[in-house]
């Protein structure tokens, strides 16, 4: 039979955490006191200290914030928007049709940053054992195919062609820290090698640079770990679902679904039911 003393060291020691020092009247993130960020610090960089436990300088958290800012809404068409807009006329409350949004955020709509961010890393290591960039790229998309199939993720768009309007600016900002000493620039030059090579491999038709294929360099050369690109985007994207299910819900509407009731799905029938 097991000790009060025991008992206790158990209990306490059920959850280990280096993120929050919190008892009574006081209240520490990763050793900071909550009452001296408060008014000191950024949003993003609180996001940063938070997750990676340092704090970032300025210039790393401003190139952070623009990933973040770029990333928060794409419209109704987007999957996750239209849910969080069917939901809220359900009746549910803003963090259920938040809920419902995040929830879709998987490997194809919404995990493209990650998948992006796992591809540049290959490259990256690739480049550190010798070779070359256009070798490394080229091997590297060969090993991405080879896994994942043809369609690169962070690469091509629905509707933006041949240019999705974030990533040129994205990749401005990446430039102008690589020549102020902040990033390196070593994915930069990589993503635009990438979209190179698959710009020479569609018979000279440019690709467009995608948001997550944008952001994915900016979490890489900050130096994120490839499965934090997508809890990243999901932070930035709640921006734009909760925007969704609150203007929805003042909108209005009842039980909406994914297209106007005087439009019916096709039915195919059956063989058997012929």
């Amino acid at each position: 039979m097991t000790s009060d003393r025991s008992d206790a060291d158990a209990i306490r020691h059920w959850w280990r955490t280096s993120i929050i020092d919190m008892e009574p009247g006081k209240i520490e993130f990763r050793g900071h006191p909550i009452q001296d960020l408060i008014g000191n610090v950024s949003f993003p960089q609180m996001i940063w200290l938070m997750v990676r436990g340092d704090m970032p300088s300025a210039d790393e958290a401003a190139l952070f914030e623009a990933a973040l800012v770029a990333g928060v809404d794409h419209g109704p068409q987007a999957p996750s928007i239209a849910a969080a807009r069917m939901a809220a006329t359900c009746g549910v409350g803003l963090n259920n049709a938040m809920a419902t949004a995040v929830n879709m955020l998987g490997d194809v709509h919404g995990g493209a940053g990650e998948q992006c961010a796992e591809l540049y890393y290959d490259i990256s290591d690739k480049l550190r054992v010798g070779q070359g960039l256009n070798d490394a790229v080229a091997s590297g998309l060969d090993d991405w195919r080879a896994q994942y199939g043809k369609i690169v993720s962070g690469f091509g768009h629905r509707f933006h062609k041949p240019v999705d309007p974030r990533a040129p600016r994205l990749m401005q900002l990446v430039r102008e820290a690589a020549a102020k000493g902040t990033v390196s620039g070593r994915f930069a030059d990589i993503g635009e090698e990438v979209q190179a090579e698959l710009g020479r491999q569609r018979g000279g038709r440019p690709i467009a640079m995608n948001i997550d294929g944008a952001t994915a360099v900016i979490f890489c050369e900050l130096g994120f770990p490839a499965p934090l690109s997508r809890g990243l985007f999901c932070l930035s994207r709640s921006v734009g679902v909760l925007s969704h299910a609150w203007e929805q819900m003042n909108q209005g509407g009842r039980n909406k679904g994914p297209m106007p009731p005087s439009y019916l799905p096709l039915y195919e029938a059956k063989e058997d039911d012929r």
